[in-house]
């Protein structure tokens, strides 16, 4: 199960609690949409800015978000696979 959010209104206005939802959710533009994991945390976050997204329940299962290397050691490693190269 998982829930598809999508954002439908602008958060023009909205205050700073609103705004960190929304990026916690990982709504960015006016129309964006996700696919969730259907969690308590999630739905609680839907619910405190409802009033600006939609949202329904899906059968589809929610993709797993990748790791990502910090910034500062995808770079080392990006330049040393460079230096190795030359």
């Amino acid at each position: 199960m998982a829930l598809k959010v999508k954002l439908t209104k602008s958060y023009a206005g909205a205050s700073e609690d609103m705004l960190a939802t929304i990026r916690g959710l990982g709504l960015k533009k006016f129309g964006d949409e996700r696919l969730l994991k259907d969690t308590p945390a999630i739905r609680g976050m839907v619910f405190k800015v409802k009033h600006l997204v939609s949202s329904e329940t899906v059968s589809a299962e929610a993709p797993t978000p990748k790791r990502r290397k910090p910034r500062k050691i995808a770079l080392r490693d990006r330049a040393r696979a460079y230096q190795a190269k030359a």
